[in-house]
């Protein structure tokens, strides 16, 4: 499954996870008593329709505390559900990614040292090394083979070779460790930004909700209770986008500084394989 197919799959619970609450409500019952007796007072112009306004809508659900929220909330609101949206696909694609390098290399491990000749496994790793364990034999390998174009090396040229292929080996971990590495700055950026892009939200909000109550000259719940729900909404996104993308940075991480040391600890077995076999060919 591509990151396409991910994003599409993740974007469709969030719309569901959205709109469900909205489709759900109960319309409001109609007041009875003393209180069907009074009105609303309209609110100023200028004032959003979240300030309590006779006829809007007074419930807070995901959808309507949307709806209601001022066009600067609003956008820290959608910048937050894509944040979201773009950190959960990250999480997915590496988890999968992960997994799968680690049953790669669990399996080319176990060939490795089933006493299969190093030429047959250059051959059959040669034309699919699509993992980074695989990817590091083949570089040793190619490496000491080329050694032996002209002959045995000398006893002059084994420490040179021996460098050579541990370099090979180095360059290619680093290589491939960048390639698993990749997105993991998004995810460090998310997880440091969003909360501080949903307090921007909060603010916002608080000082839409202050500028209600000063024109309207009342503090009642009706008037005050709106703006700050919308505005810790924002708080609220800021954190649900920033908390996984935290923890499952962390958790990469760790599983590939464990993956590269897991490759460190075979580069340097393979390298011990070799120089002992260049050590008896230079004899």
């Amino acid at each position: 499954m591509t990151i396409k197919h991910i994003a599409a799959v993740l974007f469709a619970i969030l719309f569901f996870a959205v709109a469900a609450p909205a489709f759900a409500q109960a319309p409001d019952a109609a007041p009875t008593g003393p209180a069907a007796e009074t009105s609303t007072l309209a609110p100023p112009p200028g004032i959003a329709a979240s300030t309590g306004a006779a006829g809007g809508d007074t419930s807070f659900s995901v959808v309507s505390t949307f709806m209601r929220a001022d066009v600067v909330v609003k956008a820290v609101m959608i910048l937050l559900l894509l944040a979201s949206l773009w950190s959960w696909t990250i999480i997915f694609n590496k988890i999968v990614t992960l997994s799968n390098l680690k049953r790669k290399a669990k399996r080319f491990e176990k060939l490795f040292w089933s006493g299969q000749s190093l030429d047959e496994l250059y051959q059959q790793f040669a034309a699919r090394n699509d993992h980074p364990l695989a990817a590091m034999f083949i570089a040793g390998l190619r490496e000491w083979r080329r050694a032996f174009e002209g002959g045995n090396p000398r006893e002059s040229q084994i420490n040179g070779v021996k460098e050579r292929i541990d370099k090979a080996m180095s360059v290619t971990i680093l290589r491939e460790s960048d390639g698993i590495e990749k997105n993991l700055g998004i995810l460090a950026t998310i997880g440091s930004v969003s909360p501080f892009v949903g307090l921007f939200g909060t603010v916002w909000g608080i000082m839409n909700s202050f500028t209600a109550i000063a024109a309207r000259h009342d503090t009642t719940l009706a008037v005050v209770a709106p703006g700050i729900a919308e505005a810790l909404f924002a708080t609220a996104m800021g954190l649900l986008a920033a908390i996984p993308a935290v923890i499952f940075y962390n958790r990469f991480v760790a599983d590939i500084g464990r993956y590269v040391n897991q490759l460190d600890a075979f580069a340097d077995e393979f390298s011990a394989i070799l120089s002992r076999q260049l050590d008896e060919k230079a004899r």
